[in-house]
């Protein structure tokens, strides 16, 4: 059963936390991993706990959070932080809820994890790094279990993507509009949630084909200050639907409620503001308001 609430919640889709051991030694979890090392090496780079995330929540209004993973590029990583998570969602059951993280090349342990995560409670799996944790989304021996995993225990994927464009910045990597549109058009069923807007990908939503395969395909807003103006949201609204829009911060890289206010202030109606803070989430989560 999902989390039931009688009015309507904000629901912030993309925030990231890790245990506070990791904090305290990121030094060595920066020599450990590779995806880590280029997220988190510079000092700078922001680290938070599940309790500091609550803490952030409570101070932006921010009622829900999906907690997300990163792409570990080892299985026991994977396994490590997803502990984390489902500890976390167990502390905070009205507040968190989980992704976790696999590495896919370790098939039969990506899909047996797949299952613990789903057994925990765990809505999703992500932020995937498909090129940083090196594995290509074309690769249908590697691909295909584990979608099948994924679409079997009815979980969300949640992509990291990137503009093929644009001014560079630590971790924006290679999935392009190009990579993620061919693997969509393979996995169908799949509801994938692309991060950052899907790099541009909804501005394709002009050619019918493209928008008839996006059927099961969602966007975040996450770190978008630093992407692009606010003019996206009108954008894609009218290109993909507001519908398709989710609400993320990409806490604790920026203040959730920095976002918060962005998407409040913009020149559209209440009905989609709802639909980007809440009811696009709820849909997915199976988050219901109480009859």
């Amino acid at each position: 059963m999902g989390v039931c609430y009688n009015r309507a919640v904000i629901i912030d889709f993309h925030s990231h936390v890790f245990p506070s051991d990791i904090k305290k030694k990121r030094s060595q979890y920066i020599d450990r991993d590779p995806c880590f090392a280029i997220l988190y090496s510079n000092p700078e780079a922001k680290i938070a706990t599940a309790d500091e995330l609550i803490a952030a929540m409570d101070k932006s209004g921010i009622d829900v959070s999906v907690i997300l993973n990163i792409g570990w590029t080892t299985h026991e990583l994977c396994v490590e932080t997803n502990d984390y998570i489902i500890d976390a969602v167990a502390r905070y059951p009205q507040r968190l809820i989980g992704f976790g993280a696999v590495q896919p090349q370790s098939t039969k342990a990506a899909v047996a994890e797949i299952e613990r995560c789903a057994q925990a409670g765990l809505k999703g799996i992500g932020e995937i790094r498909p090129d940083m944790q090196l594995f290509d989304l074309s690769d249908e021996m590697v691909i295909d279990p584990f979608v099948e995993a994924l679409n079997h225990h009815k979980l969300i994927l949640l992509t990291h993507a990137s503009e093929p464009v644009g001014h560079k910045y630590q971790g924006k990597g290679g999935i392009t509009p190009d990579i993620l549109y061919p693997f969509i058009t393979t996995y169908p069923q799949l509801t994938i949630v692309c991060a950052h807007w899907g790099g541009g990908l909804p501005f394709y939503n002009l050619m019918p084909e493209v928008k008839k395969a996006m059927k099961n395909v969602y966007f975040d807003t996450a770190a978008s200050p630093f992407l692009y103006t606010p003019d996206i949201y009108n954008h894609v609204v009218k290109l993909a639907g507001p519908d398709k829009i989710l609400f993320g911060s990409d806490y604790p890289l920026m203040p959730q409620r920095r976002l918060l206010e962005e998407i409040k202030a913009l020149d559209l109606n209440q009905k989609t503001k709802d639909l980007m803070l809440s009811g696009n989430a709820r849909r997915l989560l199976g988050i219901k308001n109480e009859s």
